[in-house]
């Protein structure tokens, strides 16, 4: 059973990552064969391949910052509930996008696994500047 507390203390490492913009420090919370699936997307599986789907997200949003808006755990199950919000770097528009991530934590408190997400036509709109 994953601690609360310990869970608290890794979604603001994970939080604080993010907001470092460095992809490395975000994948840094993952099993080495640890995966994200984006709103049923293909899956980035392995470390480097999530190093990769943060460092998209940073070059297309690059002055993103993200905030903690919830966290429910229940044994291994992890909810974190999500907002960024930044500027679109193709557009320069503002965005403020909302979403989750549901994770399955290994026993040193790395995501195994992670579905995650958000209304992706709501974010095409910002970024177009609807």
């Amino acid at each position: 059973m994953t601690n609360p507390d310990a869970m608290t203390e890794m979604a603001a490492g994970y939080t604080a990552a993010w907001n470092s913009r460095s992809a490395e420090a975000v994948a840094s919370f993952y099993a080495e064969d640890g995966e994200i699936i984006i709103n049923n997307g293909e899956p980035w599986t392995g470390r480097a391949r999530v190093q990769d789907m943060a460092a998209g997200f940073c070059a297309d949003v690059p002055d993103l910052t993200l905030t903690c808006d919830d966290l429910r755990c229940s044994g291994s199950h992890v909810i974190f509930v999500w907002t960024f919000t930044g500027h679109d770097a193709a557009t320069g528009n503002p965005l403020t996008v909302r979403g989750w991530e549901e994770w399955e934590i290994d026993d040193d408190l790395k995501v195994k696994s992670s579905r995650g997400w958000f209304d992706a036509d709501d974010y095409a709109r910002q970024a177009a500047g609807g």
